[in-house]
């Protein structure tokens, strides 16, 4: 006979983790009592100064009847098995009659599984579509009999409480299929997967967000399904409205006062980011997420609520803005875009009732402009480093770039780098000068550019600048941590991407081009020795990389090893991005900046051959990397993706190897 231990053992519950469920009172109730010193009054106990319950105990030492019988006696004999002694319960296994028939009872249990009900036979059966097909039928019944009870008696909830738990219990079960997503198109195929959604508007919250989680182990990034199975069940369930009843879910719960619903409010961002980052298609369900006003009003109010600390939520819902901006330009269109602030998808009265994004962010980041987080709240760090992910993601876009111009994010950049003398917002300074730098970047950052300019931001940067590369000399030479110099390059390399940006995308001739012209000539062309001085360091990076792809080609020939085409292809792009690792990118920003330098201001040209004489280099070694650089440029980059914004990422392909074509020719 199965023991007790190994039923529950035997249990089909996955090992996911999961709250703590809140105890049901009647559950309470119910349970076993216990008494004062801690013993259960439903369980038999042998108490140690119990003397008549068990075998006499032997005699003291010494004791003059040492001869008698002590102990357990003998089993009867067949003929006097149906005799009751006193002692009967002990012959009998140590159990009552009434546990012999509960134990029983539980035997036939085991053998009978036509009720549906997981035991522990029914968890070594095998889990195919007969199986999903009456676990199917039984879910259907639970749903329509909760339904049923709850029409014919409302008002009384005593009288369909035991039917809820059944309906609980049914879908708390389906999670083992997040185990088996072979059976997902099947699942969506039955109906299943729109009743599940169905359930996160039942009117016991409970119950909807006992659904919800499901839903989420269902469509976690960790369940092994292919493509094909992930899509099935995704489709299935956002057909059946699964965005807009998760919306209607969020705006019922209160966090503020149920621990079920803020954990219910947690499973249901887990779903959005599920559906964000779970298959290899997930910009198209991104896209579609991202096209639910409902849901991003929700989530931009969310992160507007004031709490200290912050609260994992809130965190929570920025991560989420954060995804889906980095998922799709559709969505970071969207972002750009003012969203209706009604239901229904109109404005209101006036123009208040629009909701603007970057507006948004831009206030809440404006928090961190002299401080950082407070140390030790992981919470308020990562909220802070997500509000900060969603504002560069959206300020790559076109729209997002005019939206951020508008909304003074250029101001908001320069204030947080200048520091107001202020040190404490080391976090916020470096991702304030990132967003400026994805800014200033790509097509339509012109306007950008010029309102950097007009706000004061080249001695803002240019200061920063040469702060920076001296304390990164300091740290190369081996003064200060890690870290310290980790930091110091990041800043290097976002401002040099921020001067050729100006560079390029300032009209000629205009009053900030010339501005910014002066500031390298200025102090003896100082900030153009500083550049000469970086090229240095990073093409020292580079050619250390291509040496030992070098020496690795030599070593292979020398051993005889062949390799096939396709083995040189993955090798040569293993080796690339090793160099990438190294610079190669900030190496050739720094030469196109060095090379319109050379082609805008005759006293920079002759300063900069000096400089690289100095190495025995001419403007050759720089002629060389733009031209890898245009080499490297694809025609066909960003074709025919209609996301990518006006003329596409292609036409800004092409137009940037037209401008380094044009350069090269004036390294000749």
């Amino acid at each position: 006979m199965t023991s007790i231990d190994e039923l529950f053992k035997a249990s089909g519950v996955g090992n996911k983790r999961k709250l703590e469920p809140l105890r049901d009172p009647n559950q309470v109730y119910k349970s076993a009592r216990l008494t004062p010193d801690g013993h259960s009054s439903r369980h038999a106990r042998i108490d140690e100064e119990d003397t008549e319950a068990g075998p006499a105990p032997p005699p003291p030492d010494g004791a003059e009847d040492e001869d008698g019988d002590y102990g357990p006696g003998l089993p009867p004999d067949d003929e006097d098995a149906d005799n009751d002694d006193e002692e009967g319960r002990f012959f009998g296994g140590g159990i009552t009659a009434q546990e012999s028939e509960v134990l029983n009872y539980m035997d036939e249990r085991e053998k009978d599984d036509t009720n549906g009900m997981t035991t522990a036979a029914a968890t070594t059966a095998k889990f195919d579509v007969a199986w999903l097909r009456k676990t199917a039928l039984n879910f259907e019944k639970r749903i329509t009999r909760n339904a049923e009870q709850r029409a014919r008696f409302e008002g009384e909830p005593q009288r369909f409480i035991q039917s809820e738990a059944e309906l609980d219990a049914e879908v708390k079960a389906l999670s083992i299929l997040a185990e088996h997503p072979n059976l997902y198109p099947e699942f969506a195929r039955l109906g299943c997967a729109a009743s599940l959604v169905g359930l996160l508007a039942h009117d016991n919250t409970d119950v909807a967000v006992d659904a919800v989680e499901i839903v989420g182990e269902l469509t976690d990034e960790d369940v092994a399904a292919d493509e094909a199975q992930w899509r099935a069940l995704v489709d299935a369930l956002l057909d059946a409205d699964l965005l807009g009843l998760l919306v209607s879910n969020l705006a019922r719960l209160d966090e503020r006062n149920e621990e079920v619903d803020r954990a219910g409010v947690y499973y249901a961002l887990g779903v959005v980011e599920n559906l964000c980052s779970g298959s290899g298609e997930a910009a198209r369900t991104a896209e579609r997420v991202g096209a639910h006003d409902g849901l991003l009003r929700w989530l931009l109010r969310r992160i507007q609520a004031k709490e200290s600390p912050v609260t994992q939520n809130k965190q929570y819902a920025a991560e989420v803005l954060a995804i889906l901006a980095q998922t799709s330009a559709k969505n970071r269109r969207k972002l750009a875009s003012p969203i209706p602030a009604l239901e229904d998808g109109s404005s209101g009265d006036g123009d208040g009732n629009y909701i603007d994004a970057v507006d948004i962010l831009l206030q809440l980041a404006a928090a961190y402009r002299k401080r950082d987080p407070q140390k030790g709240d992981g919470n308020e760090e990562e909220y802070m480093q997500n509000l900060f992910e969603a504002l560069t993601c959206v300020a790559d876009e076109p729209e997002g770039k005019a939206r951020f111009v508008a909304a003074e994010g250029v101001e908001l950049c320069l204030i947080m780098l200048r520091g107001e003398g202020n040190s404490s917002n080391k976090l916020s300074r470096a991702a304030a000068l990132r967003l400026l730098d994805h800014a200033t970047t790509g097509p339509g950052s012109a306007e950008v550019c010029r309102r950097l300019v007009e706000a004061g931001g080249l001695k803002t940067a240019f200061t920063l600048f040469m702060k920076t590369t001296k304390d990164h000399n300091k740290h190369k030479h081996g003064h200060g941590h890690d870290s310290q110099a980790a930091a110091a390059s990041s800043t290097i390399e976002h401002l040099v991407a921020i001067f050729a940006s100006l560079l390029r995308r300032l009209p000629a001739d205009s009053a900030e081009r010339i501005r910014t012209l002066a500031k390298f000539v200025e102090r003896d062309y100082e900030k153009t020795a500083r550049l000469v001085q970086l090229r240095r360091e990073y093409a020292a990076r580079d050619e250390a990389i291509r040496l030992q792809q070098q020496q690795a080609q030599k070593a292979r020939k020398a051993q005889g090893k062949m390799m096939t085409a396709e083995e040189e292809a993955a090798m040569a792009d293993e080796w690339f991005s090793r160099r990438l690792d190294a610079g190669l990118f900030t190496l050739q920003t720094l030469d196109v900046a060095l090379a319109w330098l050379v082609a805008e201001d005759g006293g920079a040209a002759d300063r900069i051959r000096r400089l690289l004489a100095e190495r025995d280099e001419t403007l050759a070694v720089v002629r060389d990397t733009i031209q890898e650089q245009i080499e490297g440029m694809d025609d066909d980059d960003g074709d025919g993706d209609a996301a990518d914004g006006e003329g596409g990422r292609g036409e800004e392909t092409r137009e940037s190897r037209e401008m380094l074509s044009t350069l090269v020719q004036f390294l000749q």
